[in-house]
């Protein structure tokens, strides 16, 4: 069961659980298809035609919904994919949701990122990508080398490798052996709606003549850097260096992981600190 994020929300219940969170303004919205919700003070519940409903009929009602939202420009991008929505991970949902719409509805979601390490040399390095400028969420940002959501259906290994092929061309005979290491959790307020996002951070260790290759438009370059370098790299704020929120934290916790940083270096223990909250969340 998730807990709320701030009084200004109120759950999304389905099946007796909490498995979104909308601010006001977004729940007093769905107001205006009462015979898919049922908005109170409280709580958004579906409509009692659906309150039963089996996953695929409720998944269709909330698509139209999704489709409206859309229409009215009030979804940043339309992505042809669903997300599992559900109270916890890996049980079968209670629906599925475009993934655009995703943070409208406060529906934690999943994701798998890979550290794309080069360990062979003087000094370990570490592969970035520059994010498309197209790309409707952080366009041109820094990423990982590998990154992108847990559509429906799909475990964390075949996410990861659909994603490090799509974005960086590596065959599933390497990606497989990405290591995994945790998950970090990311969960903020956003103009577009509340991203509660569950990361599972892996490292895989590449040949040294490995190149990149994207293969889907998302990412239009990359660099390989040494630890100091990523780590200036996530103390820029200044364009064109600005890192993704989730893509600074797993690259954070790959440079703590490896000993990146002396123990008794200013801040280390307030980073060490923050990422243990983060883990834990």
């Amino acid at each position: 069961m998730l807990g709320a994020p701030h009084p200004r929300y109120r759950p999304w219940e389905v099946d007796g659980h909490a498995v979104g969170w909308l601010d006001d303004m977004r729940a007093s919205r769905l107001r205006a298809w009462p015979r898919v919700f049922a908005v109170t003070d409280g709580a958004v519940r579906f409509a009692a035609r659906l309150a039963t409903a089996p996953a695929a009929e409720r998944s269709a009602a909330v698509t139209e919904v999704a489709l409206a939202l859309r229409a009215a420009g009030e979804l940043p991008a339309w992505r042809d994919e669903r997300y599992a929505v559900a109270a916890t991970f890996g049980v079968p949902p209670a629906l599925e949701l475009e993934r655009g719409a995703a943070r409208w509805f406060g529906v934690p979601t999943y994701a798998a990122h890979v550290n794309g390490l080069v360990l062979d040399g003087p000094a370990p390095q570490l592969w970035i990508a520059r994010r498309s400028a197209a790309k409707a969420i952080d366009p041109g940002c820094l990423d990982n080398l590998v990154g992108g959501g847990i559509a429906a259906g799909e475990t964390v290994a075949d996410a990861v490798l659909r994603e490090a092929w799509e974005e960086a061309g590596i065959g599933a005979g390497l990606a497989q052996a990405a290591q995994p290491f945790g998950s970090l959790r990311v969960r903020r307020a956003l103009p577009d709606g509340l991203q509660d996002e569950t990361v599972f951070v892996h490292d895989l260790a590449l040949p040294a003549a490995f190149t990149p290759a994207n293969q889907d438009g998302e990412a239009v370059a990359h660099r390989c850097v040494d630890f100091e370098t990523a780590a200036r790299i996530l103390a820029s704020a200044e364009e064109p260096d600005v890192m993704t929120v989730d893509a600074s934290l797993v690259t954070l916790d790959c440079l703590m992981r490896r000993r990146a940083f002396a123990a008794d270096a200013p801040g280390y223990a307030e980073v060490a600190s923050l990422l243990a909250r983060v883990a834990r969340a």
